[in-house]
């Protein structure tokens, strides 16, 4: 009667690729939340949290947000202050945005007139470069010629005059 006996082939409810990118959880800017937040989507807080935040999606910090929280999250936007340990693939702080705790990241912005106070880490196996002399200064030293330093020379004809 209300659709039940029906064999008609009803396409499956798929989640959506971006769904796991979309905000589902809100903390109010008149909310104070003590605990621990685990999310697969994302988060934004405006108001006041304590704990921690681990969620797979983006986390949006609100300007008038206050945060004592260790965080992990995919994609993370800082407009209000932060103290703790923050874990994340693109971490940016905006203007009004203040840190204080260590940054492990793979992305890291900083606007101007934001804060950050800690240790940062980039994730990454980047090797730093090699600093070596330029190719001719190391063949001349390899025939046994002598670099000559001219500052000396120039400092001589400053003085003359």
């Amino acid at each position: 009667m209300f659709g039940r006996g029906k064999t008609e082939d009803k396409p499956t409810k798929q989640k959506a690729p971006g769904k796991a990118m979309e905000i589902e959880t809100v903390i109010g800017p008149n909310t104070h939340f003590r605990g621990d937040v685990q999310s697969d989507g994302g988060a934004r807080i405006e108001g006041v949290f304590e704990g921690t935040i681990d969620v797979t999606g983006n986390l949006i910090i609100g300007e008038g947000a206050k945060v004592i929280a260790d965080i992990s999250a995919h994609n993370i936007s800082i407009s209000g202050g932060i103290k703790g340990d923050i874990n994340g693939n693109k971490v940016e702080i905006l203007e009004n945005g203040r840190v204080w705790g260590n940054l492990t990241v793979n992305s890291l912005l900083l606007n101007e007139g934001a804060y950050l106070r800690g240790k940062t880490t980039m994730q990454g196996d980047i090797e730093p470069p090699m600093i070596e002399p330029p190719k001719e200064a190391k063949e001349a030293e390899a025939k046994g010629a002598t670099i000559v330093d001219v500052e000396p020379k120039v400092k001589e004809k400053e003085e003359e005059s």
